[in-house]
């Protein structure tokens, strides 16, 4: 099981540094709900760590333009080689991950993997991205949200976080409940009710209040191959 220690001595799960030029996106993702009570447990440590505060370019510098031409900037790489080699002075990182349109598509899979992991880097692009040098000698994951393009890595970054976060032990108040997600067998998850089991004429299905666990077990998974049959049929193909 991945953990660790802080410096008050106290038994953490992850920790998860985060390089931006925004760090102010990041503050209400991590302050509310599951990943509050993540980081007020001690079991999720999360810090940003502004870019602009460690480049050697005047005026907080940290993008150029790009060698051949073309239209936006690039994120250079000095102030980002910077990050990474002062947080590596203090810890080894299992993961430098870089928030990319052209990574591999995230996933639940990918979620349970970085859950195992102890500390990691994430790095938020923006503009045309990062020069291609950090990408070739320190990221050792690169990851998308979907196929489409953001502003900046920042959204993404809490997404992954989050996805994450939630997975850690003792994060949710029932232990298993993480294990019924959607996606976690492959699946989409059942319909789910609750009360009053007369809504407006609109029942819950009497299966569910039989009080047999093996029957609405064995209920739950048809609703389930059902669902992913008629919604994400690619999913059992893989």
């Amino acid at each position: 099981m991945a953990g660790g220690v802080n410096e008050n001595n106290d038994f953490i799960f992850m920790r998860i540094d985060i390089i931006t030029v925004l760090p102010e996106l990041l503050e209400s993702p991590f302050s509310h709900s599951i990943m509050k009570r993540a980081r007020e447990k001690g079991i999720l440590e999360v810090y940003t760590h502004n870019l602009r505060d460690h480049t050697p370019y005047k005026q907080g510098q940290v993008d150029d333009y790009q060698f051949g031409g073309g239209a936006g900037m690039v994120m250079m790489p000095e102030p980002l080689a910077i990050v990474i080699e002062l947080l590596q002075q203090e810890r080894k990182y299992d993961e430098i991950i870089y928030m990319t349109p052209d990574g591999p598509l995230f996933d639940q899979k990918a979620a349970n993997s970085l859950s195992l992991k102890e500390n990691i880097i994430i790095i938020c692009g923006h503009y045309k991205g990062i020069d291609e040098r950090i990408r070739t000698h320190f990221v050792t994951q690169e990851i998308s949200i979907g196929d489409y393009v953001l502003s900046g890595g920042e959204l993404a970054a809490a997404v992954v976080v989050d996805a994450v976060g939630r997975l850690l032990p003792g994060v949710l108040n029932d232990e298993t409940s993480a294990l019924f997600d959607s996606f976690q067998d492959g699946m989409l998850a059942p319909p789910v009710y609750t009360r009053p089991a007369d809504f407006r004429g609109w029942m819950v299905p009497d299966v569910l209040l039989c009080g047999d666990p093996k029957k609405i077990d064995e209920w739950r998974y048809e609703q389930s191959v059902l669902r992913t049959a008629e919604r994400r049929p690619g999913l059992m193909d893989e």
